[in-house]
């Protein structure tokens, strides 16, 4: 794969309880919520893939999609579950982890991070951002460690000891505020709506 074997994870498989239901599917102006980040994804080049359990509602999607285990409901399960496609006799490759609910990441961004090495992170407001983020298949067993210790994803990627990119660095790429978004409720989702129909042409 290219980029050292990256592979962008979208991860899928939370039960979005405070958006009423699944939020892959959850539409923003018309098209699925997942679909923005997944057109991101594509236009890096980089191999992509969709982490979600069995029993998560998916939009129709031309994805490939990896299985993650029912239980435990933890981030880092669909974090392992990608790992699990990369190649284990090479300690070079990644997974590049975001969410679906990111619609504002852009492929640049994703690129740059995907050829960075080793663990990656962003830093917002003081404190560590774990997705997107990039997590390396040689801290495989720090974060099957976290898991069963039942440690959050923000403390399972500090462990790896990631480069911070502090927010004058993501600058470089846009509105660091915008770019790393996630809508995780109602009134999240009607600020995207507006963003988006602002940037339309009239």
């Amino acid at each position: 794969m290219a980029h050292g074997g990256v592979l962008i994870a979208v991860l899928a498989g939370g039960r979005g309880s405070r958006l009423g239901g699944a939020k892959p599917g959850a539409e923003l102006a018309g098209r699925p919520l997942i679909s923005y980040v997944l057109e991101a994804a594509r236009a890096t080049g980089l191999p992509v893939a969709v982490v979600a359990k069995r029993s998560t509602r998916l939009p129709e999607l031309d994805a490939e999609v990896v299985i993650e285990p029912e239980e435990p409901r933890h981030p880092l399960t669909g974090v392992l579950a990608a790992m699990g496609a990369l190649p284990r006799h090479d300690p070079g490759p990644a997974v590049l982890a975001v969410g679906c609910d990111t619609p504002f990441l852009t492929a640049a961004l994703l690129a740059w991070m995907a050829g960075l090495d080793g663990a990656v992170a962003f830093a917002a407001a003081g404190r560590l951002q774990p997705l997107p983020a990039r997590y390396p298949l040689s801290g495989i067993e720090l974060l099957e460690e976290s898991l069963l210790a039942e440690r959050s994803l923000r403390d399972a990627l500090g462990a790896l000891q990631p480069r911070i990119v502090d927010p004058e660095e993501l600058a470089a790429f846009g509105d660091p505020g915008r770019l790393c978004f996630n809508v995780n409720d109602a009134s999240d989702l009607r600020l995207a709506e507006e963003w988006i129909s602002r940037r339309r042409p009239a």
